[in-house]
């Protein structure tokens, strides 16, 4: 994969938020933070989880890959001890936690090089295991976990009635001549 292939994973994962978050705002409290028998209890439950991994993966990669620019303002942001853990009481809080996200993964894959791509990184996972894989193949599981939990979302959301509209990823490539 390409440089080009993170940025369009990127912006596909920002649009899908905002469309989320943007039914999620017209839900009231209850419906929102309702057991609907996901992995994560509900769909706040399933919106944090989401921040959550982005930002253990993004602080990872942050840590591990020397001279992103980019990356340097996770520090500012919460470092989740658990998958489940509970970032913000409100879905304001949370949207206001995605959004700055959101915007250091698209700055992240403007600014990563393919030979960084193409590094190994190196990392320990939560239960201290320490593996090493290509860069590359690790975003492509960040994004690819992004869309399998969205989905979930989705799902609540029409388990609701509720329809965040067209959701694929071809929407938002570009045509070629």
């Amino acid at each position: 994969m390409t440089t080009s292939h993170f940025a369009h994973l990127a912006a596909y994962n920002e649009w899908m938020n905002r469309k989320l978050y943007g039914a999620a705002a017209a839900l009231p409290a209850e419906r929102l933070h309702e057991d609907r028998g996901a992995f994560f209890g509900s769909i706040f439950g399933t919106l944090n989880h989401l921040v959550i991994a982005d930002l253990i993966w993004f602080k990872r990669i942050a840590a591990g890959v020397p001279g992103l620019a980019s990356l340097q303002c996770l520090d500012e942001l919460p470092r989740p001890a658990s998958l489940d853990q509970r970032l913000c009481a409100t879905l304001p809080e949370l949207d206001a936690l995605r959004l700055k996200l959101d915007a250091v993964i698209l700055a992240f894959s403007a600014e990563v090089q393919p030979a960084q791509l193409d590094g190994a990184f190196t990392w320990t996972s939560m239960k201290g295991i320490a593996s090493t894989k290509r860069l590359g193949d690790v975003l492509l599981h960040v994004f690819n976990h992004q869309t399998h939990h969205r989905g979930q979302a989705t799902t609540l959301f029409s388990q609701l009635g509720v329809d965040v509209g067209p959701t694929d990823l071809l929407l938002l490539l570009p045509e070629v001549a």
